[in-house]
């Protein structure tokens, strides 16, 4: 399975802004993002500091689609296929693709506090850890549905990382579309998330949709 192995923090440089792609240091004083000075933060590589021209309208897109695939942890053939299904489902193709995006099991494993990034939740799910509606289930992009539960295995329960959960999700809040249950190890999907419910930076979805539309 293809992956980025490279260093996370120089993406949040590349892009300029928070990718939130090492869980809780992001929020700390060691983000680098935060401990460089504004004039400073450039994008990385020799050539970083120069790059002040205008960029293209094509550049524009560009960066924009590779915020959202980035922040999400998915790789541009599967990014793609997700915008190709965003287009056959009626509605707006933006809002479409960001409800893929957030109802991945790997994000649902995330946004629910079982891991502290997407990085982690989809090493969790490839592991095998996670049951949905008491299947296993290990396909990071398996793409969860209303009603659905998605809950740690009983045979991983007992593993160290999930012996004292119950206090670590009572700390953590799930969005309005799920439902966290902390003494049971599960979550359940209320409802697919509307754009106003997916708590993203602040990301232009229709250039996206026209990046894919040349």
């Amino acid at each position: 399975m293809a992956r980025y192995t490279g260093p996370v923090c120089r993406l949040c440089r590349r892009e300029g802004l928070k990718l939130y792609l090492k869980g809780a240091r992001c929020d700390g004083p060691k983000c680098p993002i935060v401990q460089r000075a504004p004039a400073k933060n450039f994008p990385p590589g020799q050539h970083g500091q120069r790059r002040t021209r205008r960029p293209s309208e094509f550049g524009l897109q560009l960066r924009e689609k590779q915020k959202v695939r980035r922040f999400y942890g998915v790789m541009e053939t599967q990014f793609r296929k997700h915008f190709v299904e965003a287009e056959r489902r009626g509605g707006v193709t933006g809002d479409n693709l960001l409800q893929i995006l957030e109802t991945r099991l790997d994000n649902v494993v995330y946004r629910l506090g079982f891991a502290d990034s997407r990085k982690q939740a989809r090493q969790l799910v490839r592991h095998g850890h996670f049951v949905v509606n008491g299947r296993k289930t290990n396909i990071p992009s398996y793409i969860v549905k209303p009603n659905d539960v998605v809950a740690v295995r009983p045979e991983s329960r007992r593993r160290e990382y999930f012996r004292d959960f119950t206090e670590v999700l009572n700390t953590r809040q799930a969005p309005q579309w799920l439902s966290l249950s902390p003494g049971e190890l599960s979550g359940k999907v209320l409802n697919l998330p509307g754009r106003d419910q997916i708590e993203v930076p602040l990301f232009n979805e229709a250039l996206i949709v026209e990046h894919y539309s040349r």
